[in-house]
């Protein structure tokens, strides 16, 4: 039996795919819009999908399909009870952004701890040259070691990052969800750390897990870092929060909407304390070719009649 597979938007995966080992067609789109999935996928029976919307009325129009392959591990962008309910199987890749979000979070501690933008800013627009002195303390610049990284979510990403602080010299305080020995609960990581990074998932629950209130708990000059969803944080709150200096800088490396729309706050801000990168935290070349060989594995696995990294 040939299998027919259909990658709808190829073009936002930077890595080598190599061919899976059963009979097949394969055909690749770079960009696919709503309005083209279904003519697209006409009897595909496998998808691979990163980002395009995979919904019920989408999927009703699809009766050949049995396998949603994400190019991803986040998987809102699939109803998962649609597809269920019409017996497609949605799996998605796991644990590849091991080293590369990890140190994207810890990056941006240290740009914004030591105030390294900012500076850097200044340098090019000549400030430094028109100094008094051989240099000048116009941004604050805090160390990182002796500080404390509150983590929220403390799965395998959050544990990682929390060893790497705790080599820098933080101390680490995790959150999460589900129960584990030594976590503390979230006003005690509002309370008490100096920076906060999310690793939580988007669900109904976690959608603006940090808002007015949660902001207002946090020190005021504590650094609050995301890499996880845009959706985890009220955006508003934070624009607010940033513009009254009721906390000390954020760095985000994703937002509510991408790409982002003109209205987004945070985009209207001019601040030397905010950090904003576009959806790259998990792009190394390294991380990015894991996660194709992990994908392809996904597909030869279910097609085996095996399927692995089930998303239910």
């Amino acid at each position: 039996m040939s299998h027919r597979i259909v990658f709808l938007d190829r073009e936002t995966l930077d890595a080598c795919l190599r061919r899976p080992s059963f009979p097949h067609d394969y055909v690749e789109h770079a960009v696919t819009a709503p309005g083209e999935i279904v003519a697209r996928l006409k009897g595909a029976d496998i998808a691979i999908i990163n980002k395009v919307p995979m919904r019920e009325e989408t999927l009703a129009q699809l009766p050949d399909l049995k396998l949603i392959a994400v190019a991803a591990t986040g998987t809102d962008v699939v109803d998962k009870a649609a597809a269920k309910a019409r017996g497609i199987t949605v799996v998605n890749v796991r644990n590849y952004a091991f080293n590369t979000v990890p140190e994207h979070v810890i990056g941006l501690i240290f740009a914004l701890r030591r105030a390294i933008v900012p500076y850097a800013n200044s340098v090019r627009r000549g400030d430094w040259g028109r100094a008094r002195h051989f240099c000048y303390f116009d941004y604050p610049i805090r160390d990182v070691a002796g500080s404390t990284l509150g983590i929220v979510g403390y799965g395998a990403l959050g544990k990682s990052i929390g060893q790497r602080a705790e080599a820098l010299g933080m101390r680490v305080l995790a959150y999460d969800v589900m129960p584990q020995a030594g976590l503390v609960d979230l006003d005690t990581i509002l309370r008490e750390s100096d920076v906060i990074t999310l690793h939580a998932p988007l669900t109904p629950e976690t959608r603006n897990m940090i808002g007015r209130d949660e902001l207002a708990r946090m020190k005021r000059d504590a650094i609050l870092i995301n890499t996880a969803r845009g959706g985890l944080v009220d955006e508003a709150a934070l624009a607010e929060a940033l513009t009254a200096g009721t906390i000390g800088g954020a760095g985000f490396d994703v937002l509510t909407s991408e790409p982002p729309r003109d209205d987004n706050p945070l985009l209207a801000l001019d601040l030397p304390n905010l950090i904003i990168t576009p959806h790259v935290a998990w792009a190394s070349r390294q991380a990015m070719q894991i996660l194709a060989d992990q994908l392809v594995d996904n597909i030869e696995a279910f097609v085996a009649g095996r399927p692995q990294n089930v998303v239910e």
